[in-house]
């Protein structure tokens, strides 16, 4: 699995980040940016969790 971004949609609500700030972050304008493209583990139900909570809907898991 692959975390993908879109910076087009991300309003910098910051959802993702208090989801798991081990594989989030956001830039110097509030938008998404993604520390861990490629999680395994437990850190999977993590990415599943921020891309079903975004609001903006600007993340999304691509599969391999």
């Amino acid at each position: 699995m692959r975390l993908e971004k879109d910076h087009d949609r991300c309003i910098g609500a910051g959802q993702c980040v208090r989801t798991d700030p081990r594989l989030f972050d956001q830039d110097d304008d509030g938008l998404v940016k993604v520390l861990i493209e490629r999680p395994r583990g437990a850190d999977e139900a993590a990415a599943h969790k921020a891309v079903f909570i975004c609001p903006a809907k600007a993340l999304s898991i691509a599969q391999d």
